[in-house]
């Protein structure tokens, strides 16, 4: 369906590419489910960062994503005080109540790999350095985009 817009017909088009890309990773068939990973983890990393690193990591995102990354976004609260790897988790767990993943370390370590492959490795390189050593410890620093 075309809006006639051409910006928003692409990063609609754009989304849908990375949805359907990350969850061809994961491995799930299930479009919204990998919608509702990448969204927890998008918002997670979000709330970790400083608020500049927060920004600059928005900027490379599609417009129709970054509208979700910045959905309830509170920049005075960030970076959340208390940024373990088990509060990470249990954050993304609560995007699952009710669909728990068994498996959520290593279904937030392929996000972090797929981001590698979307954003700049000097970005990337930025966003893993600002967070804490146990969760950097899930985003290898491998297959990064140029």
């Amino acid at each position: 369906m075309s809006t006639g817009l051409e910006s928003i017909d692409r990063t609609v088009q754009q989304t849908h590419l990375w949805i359907n890309e990350l969850d061809e990773i994961l491995g799930w068939d299930n479009k919204a489910r990998s919608y509702r990973l990448l969204r927890a983890v998008l918002q997670g990393l979000r709330d970790w960062l400083p608020v500049n690193e927060a920004a600059d990591l928005g900027a490379q995102l599609p417009t129709l994503l970054r509208g979700v990354y910045y959905e309830h976004w509170r920049p005075v609260q960030t970076p959340v005080k208390e940024r373990s790897l088990g509060d990470f988790l249990a954050r993304m767990d609560e995007a699952f109540r009710g669909d728990r993943l068994g498996i959520m370390p290593e279904a937030v370590s392929c996000v972090f790999r797929f981001l590698a492959q979307k954003i700049t490795a000097g970005e990337i390189d930025d966003v893993r350095q600002s967070l804490p050593a146990e969760l950097r410890a899930l985003w290898t620093p491998s297959g990064r985009a140029a």
